[in-house]
């Protein structure tokens, strides 16, 4: 199947997201309010992670195994990642949207966050840990590179307690969009 990448990151670049609903069909979604992540002095954690963090038990890597996090994001009860948006992941990354951002303990992939950059957004479209604690250090590393890139904003579309332990908070439409606007007219680099 062909994909138009332009129009698939104009989407994205407009405030909508791609998801499969329950019988696989992809649609574009949008919402009336977006979880950002802080990229500021709001972002927090536990403190029993601060322990993980210095003990040091996990590396981070950036696309060393992209299609191990996008299967590994996609291999839920529920998913909203149809093999078919695998497959636009997959597209994006060749063409340096999208992103796998990593932790590992040795040699094993312990978890990730996959996301689409745009400019200075970073679009978090989903997390998965095979190692307790494995997306939890990816996501404190993850902010940490966003906050030396000067990234405007991360984007996590939806919220969950996960992600409030993370300090995210809920914003609406409009003050997305203006922030989003903001964030195109920059040229960060993850990598």
């Amino acid at each position: 199947m062909q994909y138009d990448i332009a129009a698939i990151v104009q989407g994205y670049a407009q405030g909508y997201f791609l998801m499969a609903d329950d019988s696989d069909r992809l649609g574009w979604y949008g919402s009336r309010d977006r979880t950002l992540i802080p990229l500021d002095e709001r972002f927090r954690y536990p403190k029993s992670l601060q322990r993980v963090l210095n003990q040091e038990r996990f590396t981070v890597a950036i696309n060393r195994d992209f299609e191990a996090v996008v299967a590994g994001c996609s291999n839920r009860e529920t998913t909203w990642i149809s093999p078919e948006l695998e497959e636009i992941y997959w597209l994006l990354y060749q063409k340096g949207y999208a992103y796998s951002f990593e932790t590992w303990q040795g040699d094993e992939l312990a978890g990730g966050i996959l996301g689409i950059v745009i400019g200075g957004a970073f679009i978090g479209e989903s997390m998965f840990y095979r190692i307790t604690e494995g997306s939890k250090v990816a996501m404190v590393k993850l902010v940490e590179r966003l906050r030396q890139r000067k990234f405007v904003l991360f984007d996590a579309q939806m919220m969950n307690p996960h992600l409030e332990r993370f300090g995210a908070y809920r914003i609406g439409d409009e003050e997305y969009q203006a922030l989003l606007k903001q964030a195109l007219q920059r040229r960060c680099l993850l990598v």
